[in-house]
């Protein structure tokens, strides 16, 4: 069966990835059972880590769609992070600003967290399709605006400046707020709101006309317009998309586990979808799983660096070598066929 096929070698490049970060670990003098073992007990040794791994696998669920999405039109979207910022900031924004319905008012905070996200895809979206831009340059200079914009909104004497000892917004209306799964865990319904956006993800991809335009204007865009199918448009269309889905991406993390916009509250979730997104091969069901493995790596480190059995450093090694490992094929299989066009 063809998902075997594409398991197989990502599962092979992981228990690869995993028996280097045992040698890199031996080598340093640290115990490999030890660190290993609080690896597997921090992402899944009881309800709350397993809590943990999905609350981090969260935003990254968003970022890989984001990632995908563009990726399957032949673009590389490098700027979900600073996507991701503009969409947590505005949902938080709306969160604390309109007094709304318990139902309604996570709905138009999502909303305003798309739009946000949208806006900022949609700009290097036009600019591919009508001037030629690079998209990779293009997304990350506008990531490091958002990034440093919001900053700005939050720091004392900026116009959202919350609180006196964090740069930060206001709290967010309880009634905006999602729902919790356990108490004392961060663990909230945006993990069920990134599962729902992935199956939509994945019928639109392919199961619409535009998903099938999107998928051909990926794999050959001269063919797709000969064929009549609008090249501008479509790469427009999935940048602008890619950006709402890393807006909802900060919107959910605002919602269910801040309940405030934090100033620099993203350890690197907009980077982490680029692996997620290549991890799954581009496909949004496949999204789930690589992100339940990213926010496993995540909330295993950190239980490393608790339990004191070897420095953060060493735990974000191991990390890398899964992501490395499971997505340099990935990776040079892309870069291929940039040079073949």
């Amino acid at each position: 069966m063809r998902w075997i096929k594409e398991i197989g070698p990502v599962a092979g490049a992981i228990i690869l990835a995993l028996a280097v970060g045992a040698i890199v670990t031996a080598l340093t003098g640290y115990s490999v059972p030890q660190v290993f073992k609080y690896l597997a007990i921090g992402a899944f040794g009881g309800r709350y880590q397993l809590a943990q791994t999905l609350t981090q696998a969260t935003p990254i669920l968003f970022t890989s769609l984001s990632f995908l999405i563009a990726f399957r039109a032949g673009l590389f979207n490098i700027g979900a992070e600073g996507q991701l910022y503009l969409g947590a900031f505005f949902a938080a924004w709306a969160g604390f600003t309109f007094n709304l319905p318990p139902v309604i008012h996570p709905v138009v905070c999502l909303l305003f967290g798309a739009i946000a996200g949208a806006v900022w895809g949609f700009i290097p979206g036009w600019l591919r399709a009508k001037r030629g831009a690079n998209e990779f340059v293009t997304t990350m200079m506008l990531s490091y605006v958002a990034i440093n914009l919001t900053s700005w909104l939050v720091a004392p004497g900026g116009p959202f400046h919350g609180t006196q000892w964090a740069n930060q917004t206001v709290r967010v209306l309880t009634s905006a707020q999602f729902p919790r799964f356990l108490r004392g865990a961060q663990l909230s319904w945006g993990i069920v709101v990134g599962v729902l956006i992935a199956f939509v993800v994945w019928y639109l991809l392919f199961r619409t006309p535009r998903g099938y335009e999107l998928r051909a204007v990926g794999q050959n865009p001269l063919a797709a317009e000969y064929g009549g199918i609008n090249v501008p448009r479509n790469l427009i269309l999935a940048l602008t998309l890619a950006g709402a889905l890393a807006g909802l991406g900060g919107a959910a993390e605002i919602l269910g586990t801040h309940r405030r916009f934090i100033e620099l509250f993203s350890p690197g979730y907009g980077w982490d979808g680029i692996a997620g997104g290549l991890i799954a091969r581009a496909h949004p069901l496949g999204a789930i799983l690589a992100a339940v493995l990213m926010g496993a790596l995540r909330a295993g480190g950190q239980a490393i660096d608790r339990a004191g059995v070897a420095p953060t450093d060493l735990a974000a090694v191991i990390q890398g070598l899964v992501i490395l490992f499971v997505v340099a094929p990935e990776l040079i299989r892309y870069f291929q066929r940039l040079v073949r066009r």
